[in-house]
C-alpha cells in the first residue's frame, strides 16, 4: 500500500508560481507512474502531468510549457512546479501513482490552489 500526502497548495496571484510536492508517507513509486491530476469545481478530474518510472512525461496541452513535473527517489516525493498560473488553474491538484498511465492505483487526498 502506498499513502500519498500532498503539500504546496494556498493562493497565488494570477502570473504568479507554485510548486505541489507528493510525498509517499508509506511505499515507494520508484517503480511506478505518476501523475498530477486537477479537479477544477463543477468539472471532471483531468490528468496534467505524469512521470514513469524511466522518466518519461506528459503533458496536457493546457499546461504544455508553463508545468514541469519531476522525481525525487531519495526522497520519495514528486513536484509540480507551475508558472504562469492563471484562474484557469484554480482546483484541487491530486497526485496519483499506478502501475501504468491512467491506471491509478492510490491517490492522495488532495490540495487547493486557487489563482486570482
Amino acid at each position: 500500500h502506498v499513502q500519498l500526502v500532498e503539500s504546496g497548495g494556498g493562493s497565488v496571484q494570477a502570473g504568479g508560481s507554485q510548486r505541489l510536492s507528493c510525498t509517499a508517507r508509506t511505499g515507494t513509486f520508484s517503480s511506478a507512474c505518476m501523475g498530477w491530476i486537477r479537479q477544477v469545481s463543477g468539472q471532471e478530474r483531468e490528468l496534467i502531468a505524469s512521470i514513469s518510472s524511466d522518466g518519461t512525461t506528459t503533458y496536457t496541452d493546457s499546461v504544455k510549457g508553463r508545468v514541469t513535473i519531476s522525481q525525487d527517489y531519495a526522497k520519495n516525493t514528486v513536484y509540480l512546479q507551475m508558472n504562469g498560473l492563471a484562474p484557469e488553474d484554480t482546483a484541487v491538484y491530486y497526485c496519483a501513482a499506478g502501475p501504468s498511465l491512467g491506471q491509478w492505483s492510490y491517490w492522495g487526498q488532495g490540495t487547493q490552489v486557487t489563482v486570482s
